[in-house]
């Protein structure tokens, strides 16, 4: 038996201990906790392991309330309480400021919070047709493995698409190409459930009468994907309505295609918009630009604030959906398509009077670094998923650019998932 008393969590939810000088990495651990462990991967200065028993529980533990907890790699802090989470989180985010970028926030901003359950609007279910299980399984994959979890329901699906897992199971074994059809990717709007089936080889003609079928029994719209994600295409019914998701605080509909990025979590997608433009606070008259803009979910409700705002983003695609959706709501906003992350298109942007910027994980390096010395932002928001590259940016605002990081926090849009969002606001 090897036992560990867990001194922390790190930025992936596993619990850290140290044994005779090295470092154990102990999934399904908590801070305080005394644990038994087995460890599945040995190296000279560290170990991962996996809990085998608790032998002096965290008051912090709670039981998981998926039984394919510990198996699908969904999740990994489902065995935590919410608050421990999003400490966790927070501190990932002040360590990175710190180790990385050598910057503290002046602020600690209170977490965004929201639905911990069935908050998951957007997923990407693997599926693969496996005899020795009795056929198809769809769902995400195990922990540590491309083996699809044999799952029969999830906890953080919204519950019309959980109920879906099993039924999806069903319709897949009865196809004529059950085992060439790798994943479905699951897109939820305000109205309609979008599920789009990746068919490496055409769909027979009874295959497609049993997909219609489908969609009909559970009120889904089947679209199929035969390559990569522009080929995706409205299968059945055709006449279902338009993907679409609000934000009513600011009275803005946003229409998207279920192969578009949009945020998972609606809910805190809503609490997320009104604390950047408080943060951004922008006023009539004012240039603002938005970058990485995506369909529009910042820059519509900027454009709300009677602000001059141009959104900038790399998918034409995406651009083009952001101008109609700005007709659609009766905004003015300009849309570019621009490569933001390519030295000279980002040093070729205008002057803005404030900033928003919510860049993927890679960062926004070269917007920072084409910052001008005159006439630079006097307020930027940042947005981001990954605190390092966040940490790695504010060090280069900080400390070269002459920016002051006034404030930050976490943005719990994944919950009992390690990954982490967050905001900062930058000030001249």
């Amino acid at each position: 038996m090897t036992v560990a008393k867990i001194e922390s969590l790190d930025r992936e939810g596993q619990g850290v201990a140290h044994v005779e000088g090295k470092v154990i990495f102990v999934e399904g651990a908590l801070p305080g906790e005394t644990v038994e462990y087995a460890s599945y991967r040995r190296k000279p200065a560290f170990e991962q392991a996996r809990t085998t028993r608790v032998i002096r529980a965290s008051a912090a533990r709670v039981a998981p309330r998926c039984p394919h907890f510990g198996t699908c790699g969904g999740c990994s802090m489902q065995h935590a309480d919410m608050p421990t989470q999003v400490a966790a989180k927070q501190r990932v985010l002040e360590d990175a400021f710190w180790h990385i970028g050598r910057v503290h926030p002046e602020t600690m901003l209170p977490p965004v919070h929201g639905p911990a359950w069935g908050y998951r609007h957007r997923a990407r279910l693997s599926a693969r047709f496996v005899p020795k299980k009795g056929g198809s399984l769809v769902g995400f994959r195990e922990r540590h493995s491309t083996y699809v979890a044999d799952m029969k329901g999830c906890e953080v699906l919204p519950p019309r698409v959980a109920r879906l897992l099993l039924p999806l199971r069903a319709l897949i074994n009865s196809l004529s190409m059950a085992e060439r059809l790798p994943q479905i990717e699951v897109a939820v709007g305000d109205r309609i459930t979008v599920l789009v089936f990746r068919n490496l080889l055409p769909f027979t003609p009874d295959d497609e009468a049993k997909l219609r079928a489908f969609a009909d029994e559970y009120g889904v719209q089947a679209w199929l994907q035969p390559k990569g994600p522009d080929t995706a295409y409205p299968f059945h019914p055709l006449d279902a309505p338009a993907l679409d998701y609000a934000l009513p605080e600011f009275g803005v509909r946003i229409a998207f295609l279920p192969t578009d990025f949009t945020q998972v979590n609606h809910a805190v997608n809503q609490v997320m918009v009104r604390r950047a433009l408080a943060l951004l606070d922008p006023r009539p008259g004012e240039r603002v630009g938005d970058l990485f803009c995506g369909l529009g979910n910042f820059t519509l409700p900027i454009a709300g604030s009677g602000a001059e705002v141009t959104g900038y983003e790399g998918n034409g695609g995406l651009v083009s959906r952001a101008r109609a959706n700005a007709a659609a709501n009766g905004l003015t906003a300009s849309f570019e398509v621009a490569n933001l992350f390519d030295a000279e298109a980002c040093a070729r942007l205008p002057g803005f009077d404030k900033l928003l910027v919510d860049p993927p994980r890679e960062g926004a390096m070269e917007v920072v670094k084409a910052l001008p010395e005159a006439g630079a932002p006097r307020r930027i928001v940042y947005v981001s998923c990954d605190p390092a590259t966040l940490a790695r940016d504010a060090g280069l605002l900080v400390n070269v650019k002459g920016y002051r990081l006034a404030a930050a926090g976490v943005i719990n849009m994944f919950p009992h998932t390690s990954h982490v969002e967050s905001m900062a606001l930058f000030e001249r």
